[in-house]
């Protein structure tokens, strides 16, 4: 009997920190805690914990995937970092998912993904029954005349809930990727770091 395909999905590009363990298409542990800090942390024992609980080990993942955003920069190069580490470690793929990939998984189209940008903004991408437009960012307002508009269905931040929870959406979205050509997950960033410049001058290098 084949054996099924196990991928081992997370995601830490907001508030969280989320795992999920995809066997075929049954989901043999999840976790999804919230959190503002401390993702990094937490993450490789929540990964480790998802594990034990399916009573199963490293050696038995047939692929990784990873939440690559757009979202929280620091929460998005946290699993990008991880996933790239143990995708090298245990000599398997590693497949990124956009975080609209995964709230519109599983929905019928057309449809429009929205996420929290922050400053009454949304990130919006939006999937037609031919293509995939380019992701971009809106006012939260305008996401909902431009939905009423088209006739989309909307689905993310105050509005209709995904069909499936974060990190099983991102392994199920893997799933559909695997056997495609290797593709190293990069974060997705739809805007500039938040970051204020120094104030200090920068050190001069010796020649």
């Amino acid at each position: 009997m084949l054996r099924k395909p196990m991928i081992l999905a997370f995601d830490t590009s907001a508030a969280h920190c989320a795992a999920a363990l995809l066997s075929g298409d049954e989901v043999l542990a999840e976790r999804f805690e919230p959190m503002t800090k401390g993702q990094a942390e937490r993450l490789m024992v929540l990964l480790s914990e998802i594990l034990i609980e399916a009573n199963t080990g490293w050696e038995e993942l047939t692929a990784l995937a990873v939440g690559v955003g757009p979202g929280n920069f620091t929460g998005v190069r946290i699993s990008v970092s991880a996933v790239r580490g143990l995708s090298l470690s245990l000599g398997i793929p590693a497949i990124g998912v956009t975080g609209f990939e995964a709230l519109v998984y599983g929905l019928e189209r057309p449809v429009a993904a929205t996420i929290d940008a922050r400053r009454n903004q949304v990130y919006w991408q939006q999937f037609t029954t031919a293509e995939v437009l380019q992701a971009e960012i809106i006012d939260g307002s305008e996401a909902e005349s431009r939905a009423k508009g088209q006739l989309l269905t909307l689905v993310g931040d105050q509005n209709r809930p995904p069909l499936f929870s974060t990190a099983n959406a991102i392994a199920r979205v893997a799933a559909t990727r695997l056997g495609d050509p290797v593709q190293k997950p990069a974060p997705l960033y739809l805007r500039a770091a938040d970051a204020a410049p120094p104030r200090d001058p920068a050190p001069k290098i010796l020649q």
